[in-house]
């Protein structure tokens, strides 16, 4: 249950929820219970007081040291993609920024686990979770390249920044029927993003369309 002082007034209103998701469903995005998650969701807490009457455009916003809150159409895209072949128990997100796509995450599946290497979003984000009353998101503070390894292997991981080539420690972690969700390619290059799937028999790429994230960088920073 969200408390009541996040419901929003104005330009963070349920009104303007309900705009952005006839959007999203303009968009193309048709799975109901994710619209229905971000319909009811407050972004405007995992964002700056000053860039709270945008949280509800369908757009990346900075949230500090060179990040930003994905675009809720590529978060709705992601998750709806993630969840196609059915609703997995845990989650591995990797890169968990301001914490809103976790909290997405986290009202459709049991348990979300995510990584963040800059140690004072993931505090801000962890806010932000209480705030909500969110229980079911475990995060660390980490390298994102090195996924969670000891709670691995994982039928759904999402990658929420752009390395220049996928992490073979994140494919290890993907279980047999698992898929990943991931932009692909260098800042100020093209990105893809792309959806891997594990088989029996292998890995399977597919292509989805072009995207524009930050870059996955290694290292973690306090």
């Amino acid at each position: 249950m969200i408390n009541s002082d996040i419901q929003g007034i104005g330009m963070t209103s349920q009104r303007t929820r309900d705009r952005l998701v006839e959007r999203l469903r303009e968009k193309g995005i048709k799975n109901q219970r994710v619209l229905e998650v971000i319909r009811t969701t407050p972004r405007h807490i995992f964002v700056d007081e000053a860039m709270a009457h945008r949280a509800y455009e369908d757009t990346a916003l900075p949230i500090g040291h060179g990040q930003t809150i994905s675009q809720p159409y590529m978060v709705a895209r992601m998750t709806e993609v993630l969840l196609a072949a059915g609703v997995p128990d845990v989650v591995l997100e990797v890169g968990t920024g301001s914490g809103y796509q976790s909290a997405i995450l986290s009202r459709l599946v049991a348990k979300v686990y995510t990584v963040e290497r800059i140690s004072a979003l993931l505090q801000k984000a962890r806010e932000a979770h209480r705030k909500m009353g969110l229980l079911n998101v475990y995060s660390k503070h980490s390298d994102g390249s090195w996924g969670w390894e000891p709670k691995a292997p994982y039928l759904a991981i999402m990658v929420t920044a752009a390395p220049q080539s996928v992490p073979p420690s994140l494919l290890e972690q993907l279980a047999v029927g698992g898929r990943m969700v991931i932009p692909v390619g260098s800042i100020g290059g093209e990105q893809k993003l792309k959806l891997f799937t594990r088989t029996t028999e292998g890995i399977e790429e597919e292509t989805l369309e072009l995207a524009r994230f930050v870059p996955l960088l290694d290292g973690a920073i306090r």
